[in-house]
C-alpha cells in the first residue's frame, strides 16, 4: 500500500483517522494511540509481513537500552557509554547484514576470483530510516535530551505511518509530546483542511509529474542501445526532476496525513534546486538526513573545530558515509565522494573569500546536482559512463531513436510535462511556501479539487508506482 494509491486515500487513511478521534473521544487517549499503533503495523506488514517481527523486535530492543541510558537511570557514565556504543553497532549490525551483505560478498567474489553461496537476503522496507532513527534516539537518551518510559509513545514514534517508511527521520521530541498535548487529541478542521491541502500538492506531484517523467528515465537508463546527446539530457535531466517530485511528493503526502491526526513533522525540502551552493543545497535537500549526519557523525568525528585539513576530511567521510547509506553500491559510493569533494571545493572557495554572481552559481550547483543525479540512477559504472559519453557528444546514435516505439501523443504529452516540471521548479513557491498563504476559499477549495481529480485521472490511468526512497 502507497500513499497515492485508491486503497490508501480512501480506505485506509479515512478508517485510522475516524478510529483515531473516536477511540480518543469514547474511551481513553491510551486506547487511541494503541489503534494508531496497530495500523502502522498493518501500513507496514502490508507490503510483506514478515517484516513486522523485525521492526517490532528492534522498537522494543532500543526501547529498553533507552531507559537504560537515561542519566536518571543511576548507572555511571563509562557504563552508558559502553551500552550507548553497544547499541550503536547492534543497530548498524543489522542494518548491516540485510542492506550491505551482499555488496560485500560480491566484492570479495571479485577480489578472491572465487564465488561464495549465498543465502537470498531481502531488505526490510525503511530499514535504513527506522535504524538511523533510532539510533538518534539512544545517543538523544544518553545525552538526557530525551525521555521516553512508555513502550507505546516509543512504537508510536518509530511506526507512525506518515513518516514510517520514508521519513522524515523524526527525533523523538518533535513528535510525542504532540500526541501528549491535549489540545491535540480532538478533530480540527483547520489542521484536517491543511493536511488535505499539503497531501493534494504531494499527491499531484508524484503521479501527474513524477511517475509521468518515469517514462523518460526508463527508456533512457535501463536500455544498453546508444543514445544521443538529445535523448541522454532528456533522460538525465527526466532523473533529476523525478526523483525531487517523486520523494518531495511523497513527505507532503507524509506530513499532509500527519497533520490531520494534529502532528506537525519537520520540513525535509525547501526547494533544493533553487540552490546557489551545494552547501545550500544540502541545507534544502533532504533536510532531516542532512541533519542526522551533522549531529550524529560530523560534530562527533570532530566537525568544524579540529582545524581546517581535519574539517575537509570530515565532511568527505561525511559524505561517503551518507551515499553509502543509500545503497550498497560503487556507485552511491562515488556519488557521496562527488557531493563530499564539491562541498570541500565550496569551502575551501569561501574561505578564500570568492563568491559568485547568483546566475552562475545557481547555474553552477544545479548543473553539479544533475550529473551527479546519474551516478545515483545508474545501475553500473558502465551504465552512468554510456550516459555521461552520450550527453557530452561521443554517441553517434540519432536523436529520437530511443523514443520511436512512444506513441507521439505519449511523446509530447511527457515531455511538456517535463517542462512544465522545469519550470515548477524553478519559479513557483514550494509547499511550504502554498501552505502558509493558506486560507479558505472557494478558490482554494476548486485548486485542491483540480489537483485530487487530476492525480485520480492519471493513476486510474497507469499501474501506482512505489516511491524511489523506498528503495533505501
Amino acid at each position: 500500500m502507497i500513499f497515492s494509491s485508491f486503497p490508501f486515500i480512501f480506505m485506509f487513511l479515512p478508517i485510522s483517522l475516524i478510529g483515531y478521534f473516536m477511540i480518543a473521544r469514547k474511551a481513553s487517549f491510551a486506547v487511541a494511540k494503541l489503534w494508531l499503533v496497530a495500523v502502522s503495523l498493518f501500513f507496514y506488514g502490508y507490503w510483506n509481513w514478515h517484516y513486522v517481527p523485525l521492526i517490532l523486535i528492534s522498537c522494543l530492543v532500543n526501547f529498553h537500552l533507552g531507559v537504560r541510558l537515561m542519566p536518571a537511570s543511576g548507572r555511571d557514565d563509562a557504563r552508558r557509554k559502553r551500552e550507548l556504543f553497544a547499541g550503536i553497532v547492534l543497530n548498524l549490525a543489522v542494518l548491516g547484514f540485510f542492506k550491505y551483505t551482499h555488496f560485500l560478498v560480491r566484492n570479495l567474489e571479485w577480489a578472491l576470483s572465487t564465488r561464495f553461496d549465498l543465502m537470498e537476503i531481502v531488505l526490510p522496507l525503511a530499514i535504513s530510516f527506522f535504524t538511523f532513527q533510532q539510533i538518534a534516539y539512544l545517543v538523544d537518551s544518553f545525552r538526557g535530551t530525551t525521555r521516553e518510559t512508555e513502550p507505546v509513545n516509543y512504537l508510536l514514534f518509530v511506526t507512525f505511518f506518515p513518516q514510517l517508511i520514508a521519513g522524515p527521520i523524526v527525533h523523538h521530541a518533535e513528535v510525542i509530546p504532540q500526541f501528549e498535548d491535549e489540545s491535540r487529541r480532538t478533530l480540527s478542521w483547520d489542521h484536517m483542511s491543511f493536511g488535505l491541502y499539503l497531501f493534494a500538492i504531494g499527491l499531484f506531484k508524484k503521479v501527474v509529474i513524477a511517475d509521468s517523467l518515469s517514462l523518460f528515465v526508463g527508456l533512457g537508463f535501463d536500455s544498453t542501445a546508444p543514445i544521443s546527446m538529445f535523448e541522454a539530457w532528456i533522460t538525465t535531466l527526466a532523473f533529476t526532476l523525478q526523483l525531487y517530485f517523486d520523494f518531495s511528493g511523497y513527505t507532503d503526502m507524509g506530513l499532509g496525513a500527519a497533520r490531520m491526526f494534529n502532528i506537525e513533522l519537520p520540513q525535509n525540502f525547501l526547494s533544493p534546486y533553487k540552490s546557489r551552493n551545494i552547501q545550500e543545497f544540502w541545507r534544502r535537500w533532504h533536510i532531516t538526513l542532512s541533519r542526522w549526519l551533522m549531529t550524529y557523525l560530523y560534530i562527533p568525528l570532530g566537525g568544524s573545530k579540529a582545524g581546517h585539513v581535519m574539517t575537509l576530511r570530515n565532511l568527505m567521510i561525511t559524505f561517503v558515509l551518507g551515499g553509502l547509506w543509500h545503497g550498497a553500491g560503487w556507485t552511491f559510493v562515488l556519488w557521496g565522494v562527488c557531493h563530499g569533494a564539491a562541498t570541500v571545493v565550496h569551502r575551501i572557495f569561501s574561505r578564500a573569500g570568492h563568491r559568485l554572481p547568483f546566475l552562475p552559481a545557481w547555474f553552477i550547483t544545479f548543473l553539479f546536482a544533475h550529473l551527479a543525479w546519474v551516478l545515483f540512477r545508474a545501475t553500473s559504472f558502465s551504465s552512468a559512463l554510456r550516459l555521461f559519453k552520450a550527453m557530452f557528444g561521443f554517441s553517434k546514435a540519432y536523436s529520437w531513436e530511443m523514443f520511436y516505439h512512444v506513441h507521439i501523443f505519449d511523446r509530447v504529452l511527457y515531455l511538456h510535462i517535463l517542462c512544465i516540471a522545469l519550470l515548477a521548479v524553478l519559479f513557483l513557491p514550494n509547499s511550504r511556501t502554498l501552505t502558509e498563504r493558506l486560507r479558505f476559499s472557494r478558490a482554494n477549495v476548486w485548486i485542491i479539487a483540480g489537483m485530487l481529480l487530476l492525480s485520480f485521472l492519471f493513476m486510474n490511468s497507469t499501474t501506482p508506482k512505489e516511491f524511489l526512497y523506498f528503495d533505501f
